[in-house]
């Protein structure tokens, strides 16, 4: 039997806390996406995963009620290795497969020299995405939530958030990746498509992640899957893109 980490309900706590979590989320997500995109986006990550952290030790939770208790580190990075290696063997069969290739080429990857998507895949994504949203989310906001609400409420309310933190990234996304243009088709149809599978997947994204941080007891593992995910996503999609375009300048016109 699998014995699950969950914080303790508490009552009585008051819920500004939250609405401060909440404000605060809103507000940086208006900022990477719209007013300051890609500057220091480091610097942001890492500078708001640690008010997210006061704020939640300011809440009362301990390092174990955030997934970060020292005596769970070791079965995170178990947990987490074992879900970036099954990543990558499902990326890797994917990407042989002529129906799921497409799925992989994102144009913006494309544009990016080596140096670049090792920057993106090594550097960007685990100490600025996955950094950031994992602590956010599956760190403190859950924390928080289900020591008010219990495991189910918690597991609810912030995969709603989760889900929609990616509304504002996803705009414009079926214009970058062919195969998501295939199926939501252009324009601004395409777009609301895009953007609620966006929404929808992201949220179910989210039971995964907070499962991993479960039975791990640490939001370490669910940081190898979220890696896995997308910096091995940005990886391949260059690779599949370089020898596609290389295909094409080698045949005869």
């Amino acid at each position: 039997m699998i014995n699950w980490v969950v914080p303790d309900q508490v009552s009585g706590l008051a819920l500004w806390p939250l609405a401060v979590v909440i404000l605060v989320l809103v507000a940086l997500n208006i900022i990477n996406n719209r007013v300051a995109p890609q500057t220091h986006y480091l610097l942001w990550a890492f500078s708001f995963a640690v008010v997210f952290l006061a704020i939640g030790l300011l809440d009362g939770c301990s390092w174990t009620d955030m997934g970060l208790g020292r005596g769970y580190y070791v079965p995170g990075l178990i947990w987490g290795g074992i879900c970036i290696g099954a990543i990558a063997l499902v990326y890797f069969v994917g990407s042989l497969i002529k129906h799921t290739r497409a799925a992989f080429h994102d144009e913006r990857m494309g544009e990016l020299s080596a140096r670049g998507v090792l920057f993106q895949s090594l550097i960007e994504v685990p100490l600025g995405t996955v950094l950031l949203e994992e602590i956010a989310f599956r760190s403190v906001l859950f924390a928080m939530l289900a020591r008010r609400f219990g495991l189910t409420w918690a597991i609810v309310i912030s995969c709603l958030v989760f889900g929609l933190w990616h509304v504002l990234p996803s705009i414009g996304t079926h214009e970058q990746n062919p195969a998501l243009g295939s199926v939501v088709g252009q324009g601004r149809r395409g777009n609301i498509l895009a953007v609620l599978i966006s929404v929808i997947t992201t949220g179910l994204s989210g039971v995964i992640f907070i499962g991993l941080r479960l039975v791990s007891g640490s939001v370490l593992a669910p940081m190898g899957f979220h890696w896995g995910t997308n910096g091995l996503g940005y990886a391949f999609s260059w690779v599949l893109i370089r020898i596609r375009d290389k295909g094409q300048k080698s045949v005869p016109k």
